[in-house]
């Protein structure tokens, strides 16, 4: 018979297990960093620290010392890049997702009248869905004959990647721009991100990516898998804190292009001429030159304090090693203690999911359960029509909260 280390064993033997003190963690137990990330304890400093410069240098602090707010957002490059397997030149920290969604549309989905379709999935997330379609619309197309929706087949929960490709090659002729998740939000599936950029490319397409629930939780390589434009929140597994401050990706290929649009603002033109007031536009040669407005520098001080923690820990490769391991852990004694009251619809390869699981009861009582899960401090989420979505995030959530949320969702779940 096979013998199972314990939860407090996996523990013991966790080498990234002493992060969690580096963290506010609530009352109870916190699974939802899907949705919102424990603070960091160091984000005090950080924010402190600009508060008491701003106090002390006023606009000085604009132009002096090595935390100088005029290149503030270069502080968290370097790390964005390594995140997301991106180059330095092609990631900046700027705006929020939607807007940043929004500003890459402008530059990247360039309709004709052939070609001017953007593929999402049936299930994406709202804001995506709206951007996408008010786009369409202000290019003077109809949404409903330019959106094409993909869905998972009858009776399934997640898309097939086959039926991504092959959904790609049907509109390949019509299709501008294909918009997908890396990771979808309801079910947890982790997309074919290669592989669609491929099919797409092939088809004379363009291909970006909302990365809200991939950006610290999966492996990524945006530059080798020639990703066209990406954009993120910060506030879920980068624990940048509520409305952080997101990020953008422009593959280096397309930098240097003049010929893409491109809303412009002040903080896009070259650093070295900028407070000379000038109206001539000199586009940064990074993704830089898609910025409007200097730093929200708060926020990204927070963001700081996060990504050197990440940094610490051994980045997303050390984080991910861990998530494996309490997946499967998670798995085995969720189905050895619940079986078939509960039904996790994430998918069971390890290559198609995350950390977050998108949990059912299957006697239809998803949201008795929840609530209850909730009056024993067990914090997650629901999504309608009837998920519970559990994240446990590896910097800071330990195998015994694994084996805790699972003794407690037993005695609730009839």
């Amino acid at each position: 018979m096979t013998e199972f280390l314990t939860a407090t064993e996996l523990d013991a033997a966790d080498p990234l297990a002493h992060f969690r003190s580096e963290f506010e963690i609530p009352d109870g137990i916190y699974l939802v960093g899907n949705s919102l990330g424990a603070m960091p304890k160091a984000t005090r400093d950080y924010v402190t620290e600009e508060l008491d410069r701003w106090a002390a240098l006023g606009v000085e602090g604009h132009f002096t010392g090595k935390l100088a707010w005029k290149d503030y957002h270069g502080l968290l490059t370097d790390q964005f890049a390594s995140i997301t397997g991106a180059r330095s030149e092609e990631v900046v920290a700027m705006n929020g997702l939607t807007v940043n969604l929004h500003l890459m549309m402008v530059s990247f989905y360039r309709p004709t009248a052939k070609r001017h379709k953007i593929l999402i999935e049936d299930h994406a997330f709202p804001s995506d869905h709206f951007a996408a379609e008010s786009q369409i619309a202000q290019r003077g197309f109809n949404p409903s004959e330019s959106l094409v929706l993909i869905s998972p087949r009858d009776r399934e929960e997640t898309l097939r990647p086959e039926d991504i490709l092959s959904a790609i090659a049907t509109h390949g002729d019509e299709l501008a721009l294909v918009l997908l998740p890396g990771v979808q939000y309801y079910t947890g599936q982790v997309l074919p991100m290669a592989d669609i950029v491929q099919a797409g490319h092939d088809v004379g397409a363009v291909v970006g990516f909302d990365l809200a629930h991939a950006v610290g939780n999966v492996e990524l390589s945006l530059h080798d898998w020639d990703v066209d434009f990406a954009a993120w929140c910060t506030y879920k597994y980068l624990n940048s804190g509520p409305g952080g401050v997101a990020g953008a990706f422009v593959h280096e290929r397309h930098i240097a292009d003049q010929e893409l649009p491109k809303f412009l603002g002040w903080w896009g033109t070259e650093a070295s001429s900028r407070f000379e007031m000038a109206t001539t536009f000199e586009a940064i040669q990074t993704v830089e030159s898609w910025q409007l407005s200097n730093a929200p520098i708060l926020p990204m001080a927070a963001l700081r304090a996060s990504l050197d923690i990440i940094t610490a820990a051994g980045g997303v490769p050390a984080m991910r090693q861990k998530s494996e391991l309490q997946i499967t852990y998670f798995d085995r004694i969720l189905a050895e203690t619940l079986g078939a009251r509960v039904q996790n619809i994430t998918p069971s390869a390890m290559n198609q999911r995350g950390c977050q699981y998108a949990l059912r009861v299957t006697n239809g009582d998803g949201k008795r359960v929840y609530e209850e899960l909730a009056e024993a401090r067990v914090l997650c989420d629901w999504r309608e029509p009837d998920v519970i979505r559990v994240a446990p995030v590896p910097l800071y959530n330990s195998f015994a909260d694994i084996e805790r949320f699972v003794q407690i969702l037993d005695e609730i779940v009839i």
